[in-house]
């Protein structure tokens, strides 16, 4: 077996001992390579299950963290999904084997050239990624199958809640400090809104506004 081959391998193993399991999910996982998405000094630590730190102050989140969210997001073949916080592009990506169209915004200009970059060389032709404030959502192209978000809001935004669609799902951290953060799954419905609590994790904030870069 190659190096490359084995590395993979290990990769998967990871994933799936940390509870992802949805074959869709892990079939994204083995075709996207996280290497692709890592620049520099920890381009090395690239199939780690750990986060890295990347441009502009932000992290590629580690690998689990990403399959879980993926997995609870649930996403299908016919959605449009919305994520907010592109940063390295690695989990729009994933989620382009998935589902039909993802729009992905992130502040950092900075951040959405280097990931576009990737995409394109990828021939990930299903990704719009958009320079914008996260925060607000992309009202114009509202409503939503699916809405990811990866960086953490006290609360669940209300322009985001308000581009789910009913029956839509959102998954994201919330929490109100760095150190006490937790995933959740919220379903729109016809009454509203239904939460369900995932599991713990630690995400940068979500911030209003652009970026300088």
């Amino acid at each position: 077996m190659t190096d490359a081959a084995e590395r993979k391998m290990r990769f998967l193993y990871a994933l799936r001992s940390r509870g992802v399991t949805d074959p869709r999910v892990l079939s994204a996982m083995e075709r996207i390579d996280r290497g692709l998405f890592v620049k520099g000094l920890f381009a090395e630590r690239a199939y780690e299950d750990t986060p890295l730190p990347i441009a502009c102050g932000q992290t590629i989140s580690q690998p689990s963290v990403v399959g879980l969210m993926t997995q609870a997001l649930d996403a299908g073949p016919r959605d449009k999904v919305l994520e907010i916080g592109t940063g390295s592009g690695y989990q729009a990506a994933i989620l382009s084997q998935i589902a039909r169209r993802v729009y992905t915004v992130e502040r950092h200009r900075r951040l959405v050239r280097e990931a576009q970059e990737v995409f394109d060389a990828l021939d990930l032709t299903n990704i719009t990624a958009i320079a914008a404030d996260g925060s607000r959502g992309l009202p114009e192209q509202a409503p939503f199958d699916r809405i990811i978000v990866t960086a953490a809001a006290e609360d669940p935004p209300g322009p985001l809640l308000a581009q789910l669609r009913e029956g839509g799902i959102m998954v994201l951290p919330v929490g109100q400090s760095d150190t006490v953060q937790s995933l959740i799954r919220v379903t729109r419905t016809a009454a509203g809104y239904d939460y369900d609590e995932l599991r713990p994790v630690r995400f940068v904030p979500l911030v209003e506004g652009l970026g300088q870069e």
